[in-house]
């Protein structure tokens, strides 16, 4: 087999591009925000109204996202998985104002630095601020992810803020219903109480159903496993401090028509 041609990358470009990262110091904010709070968010009415040529102005009229990576924080999982899945649509979602500016201004520098890429040119992932325990349905349509993510949530430790966590049966049934059949959410935390109750809560959910990571990466999934346990900010700092990571991983089943 002949070695694959390497396309040249304009190097001005790249190296302009490089210039224009950004530096997390300039976006600090606190590491969680409340979901119940009002925050000042722009959505739109339905799926149908969202305009995602403004996000991705690459891609075909008509092509809708395919992975959404729910509390994207700093766009570790994101920025991994743009290059691995180039025709895919991949969008971070988050809360805090400066983390999406900084995820935003991160797209939009690696944009400029890999223009001509024919791989990695990130114009196939994108960033909104939402809240997205309120208002996914409005983004996206009946099974029409193929991925959902879920990394590092906020543990709420207390009881009496369970009702916050990214993982319940109100919201599953959401989930549920913007996952086609077949689609995978995907969990990870270093909490192992967490873990157990997202684990369970899904478990428990008659639409979705366990999925091993052995499985996942006879699959051919093994690149998004990997980004998965690794990509992240917070999963970065798991492993600085040696701490154990919990994965769960489910897959939404067909459920047959009568």
């Amino acid at each position: 087999m002949g070695k694959r041609k390497r396309v040249a990358v304009d190097q001005t470009a790249q190296d302009e591009g490089q210039k224009l990262l950004p530096q997390k110091r300039f976006y600090r904010q606190r590491a969680h925000a409340n979901p119940f709070s009002d925050h000042t968010l722009d959505y739109p009415k339905s799926p149908q109204h969202m305009d995602w040529n403004a996000h991705y102005p690459g891609a075909a009229p008509g092509k809708r996202p395919e992975f959404a990576d729910i509390g994207c924080g700093f766009g570790g999982l994101s920025m991994t998985l743009a290059p691995l899945f180039p025709d895919s649509l991949i969008l971070g979602m988050e809360i805090r104002v400066q983390v999406s500016q900084y995820v935003q201004d991160r797209i939009t520098a690696l944009r400029t630095a890999n223009h001509g890429d024919p791989t990695a040119h990130y114009q196939n992932v994108s960033i909104v601020r939402a809240n997205a325990m309120k208002f996914l349905p409005n983004y996206f349509a009946k099974a029409s992810l193929s991925a959902l993510f879920f990394l590092f949530p906020d543990p709420h430790f207390k009881a009496r803020k369970h009702k916050a966590r990214i993982i319940s049966p109100t919201l599953l049934a959401e989930y549920a219903f913007i996952l086609r059949p077949g689609g995978i959410v995907y969990t990870i935390t270093d909490v192992k109480d967490l873990h157990d109750w997202m684990r369970t809560h899904l478990e428990n959910f008659p639409l979705f159903d366990f999925v091993s990571e052995e499985q996942l990466r006879a699959e051919g999934k093994g690149d998004i496993v990997d980004a998965v346990y690794t990509s992240t900010e917070e999963g970065k700092k798991v492993e600085r401090n040696k701490g154990e990571k919990w994965l769960a991983c489910f897959r939404r089943i067909e459920v047959p028509r009568i």
